[in-house]
């Protein structure tokens, strides 16, 4: 199948994509902290509706329970739809990433992406998912800073579904991973200065 032909047809592919829409921006970090009597979690730390803002409440399973909703809404509308075609999980999958860093029901501002990126990836490309998690794990292990390590993991992906001759899938991941980074630039500006927390480090 080339690259840069998309075979799904119109009617469909805008169906997967409101699908994976309403999935992707199902705000998971809110509505738990809500629900466990925590607040609002964006009235903390960085703002974020994802796991890693609300483990800033001090609650590792809800910060942990987080991160799987957010990843599993990513699996379920790329898995659902794929019964139609990769293209149509392809669709869904891109959908459900946007909806959670674009939620409408929070005038737009979601999470950062990472869990969802890697529940869409798990969705479409599950053994992919096992090189992301040893891309991660090495660079913390390494540098023990999360976000460095979610910049490396996604920039890997990419590549190693190309190379795999995975190119259409590669695509939409690229795409994914560029605006995984465009959302992680206020880390990527702690990083080159030196101040970005380390895993294990408060603030």
């Amino acid at each position: 199948m080339d690259t840069f032909s998309w075979q799904l047809g119109l009617p469909s592919t805008l169906a997967c994509l409101v699908f994976g829409y309403l999935l992707g921006s199902i705000p998971f970090g809110l509505i738990l902290t809500r629900m466990a009597g925590l607040g609002d979690v964006r009235k903390i730390g960085s703002g974020n509706i994802g796991a890693t803002n609300v483990l800033r409440t001090g609650n590792k399973k809800l910060a942990a329970t987080t991160l799987l909703l957010d990843a599993l809404k990513g699996t379920a509308a790329a898995a659902i739809a794929s019964l139609w075609g990769v293209e149509a999980g392809m669709a869904a999958g891109l959908a459900a990433f946007l909806g959670h860093l674009f939620p409408v029901w929070l005038s737009f501002k979601g999470g950062k992406g990472v869990a969802t990126y890697i529940g869409v990836l798990l969705g479409l490309v599950p053994v992919m998912v096992l090189l992301f998690a040893a891309a991660w794990l090495a660079v913390a292990k390494i540098s023990r800073y999360s976000s460095l390590s979610a910049l490396v993991a996604t920039a890997i992906i990419p590549v190693a579904l190309y190379a795999t001759g995975n190119g259409k899938v590669a695509l939409l991941f690229a795409v994914m991973t560029l605006i995984a980074w465009v959302k992680h630039r206020a880390n990527i500006q702690r990083l080159m200065s030196g101040t970005e927390s380390r895993i294990g480090e408060k603030g």
